[in-house]
């Protein structure tokens, strides 16, 4: 009788360049540093406090579920202190402790822990613990409110709701290199835009980014509000401005390329990214809300498995 050897190999994919979770949940921590630390520079001791609870409850409610899945622990990846960090940086620097306990709970527990862990979430759990809490305690996220205490060197409103509400003449005072440089209100990891490009090219030279997002989700932003310019120049601000302000350039480098919500192949990737900087503009202009970057970026989460249906032809023919 013929004896056929069996071999016995793991399921794709096959190729490891060496990365490991850890490694890049630790190089993201390392990404977010400019941005925070300009943070907390502007917002003080409450910027840092908001900011250690957000990550230290992010980690516990990570265990909490490993205890009760009688699972390994898994907090030494990295990943809640990621999920901790990032949603801190949607956050104003004076919201109350327990707004940032149930956030951190709808981030890792409902955001992603619910769908089996790291790699199963088809949403960005920041996004979605940030779309709950505004539509459940939404005066809590208004950064006009949250900062009305607080002495700053510039016009202490936020860009985009001045934009909102009184038009293009209340924003005149906003220039791009002071926007670029922070001089803002705003979430405490999202005014300095120079820190979180900085952040951002880093992570994409290191390879823990896809560049084709972050590319295509500027673009979408800069083509659509630049339609928009041209249409109505007297009602609508330029690309610069939309690029510069709110959650743009966190969503672009640490909210739409997230791993196991974003696509993987080339041109799902494409439009993926421009969809979501289209939808950020088209809901700031026409729509309710003053920042559309968190609704936009649940919408293409949501299309992200019909887009990457869109696969290169396969090499070779049917016999």
């Amino acid at each position: 009788m013929f004896n056929q050897k069996k071999l016995i190999v793991s399921h794709a994919p096959f190729i490891h360049y060496g990365s490991r979770i850890p490694e890049r949940n630790y190089n993201i921590v390392l990404a977010t540093l400019p941005a925070l630390l300009m943070g907390f520079y502007q917002y003080g001791i409450p910027a840092i406090a908001v900011f250690s609870l957000a990550v230290s409850s992010a980690i516990l409610w990570e265990l909490a579920v490993n205890y009760l899945r009688k699972s390994p622990k898994t907090i030494g990846d990295g990943n809640a202190a990621v999920i901790g960090i990032i949603f801190a940086m949607l956050l104003p620097g004076t919201v109350p402790w327990w707004l940032i306990i149930v956030g951190t709970f709808l981030a890792v527990v409902i955001g992603q822990q619910i769908f089996g862990g790291i790699g199963g979430n088809p949403f960005n759990p920041a996004v979605v613990s940030m779309l709950i809490l505004s539509v459940s305690w939404g005066h809590h996220l208004d950064f006009s409110e949250a900062y009305v205490n607080y002495q700053f060197d510039f016009a202490a409103i936020y860009p985009l709701a001045a934009l909102k509400n009184f038009g293009l003449s209340a924003i005149e005072g906003f220039t791009a290199g002071g926007l670029l440089m922070g001089q803002q209100i705003g979430a405490i990891g999202t005014t300095f835009g120079l820190g979180i490009i900085v952040g951002g090219i880093y992570l994409i030279i290191r390879g823990i980014i896809r560049w084709e997002i972050t590319v295509s989700f500027i673009i979408g932003i800069v083509v659509t509000a630049l339609i928009f310019k041209i249409a109505n120049p007297d009602n609508y601000a330029g690309p610069m401005f939309h690029l510069l302000t709110g959650y743009t350039l966190i969503g672009a480098f640490f909210l739409a390329p997230e791993d196991a919500s974003s696509p993987v192949n080339f041109i799902p990737m494409l439009i993926y990214g421009f969809v979501g900087g289209f939808m950020t503009v088209l809901i700031r202009n026409i729509g309710a809300y003053v920042d559309g970057v968190l609704y936009a970026i649940l919408i293409i989460n949501l299309v992200n498995p019909l887009l990457d249906n869109i696969r290169p032809k396969a090499i070779g023919k049917v016999e």
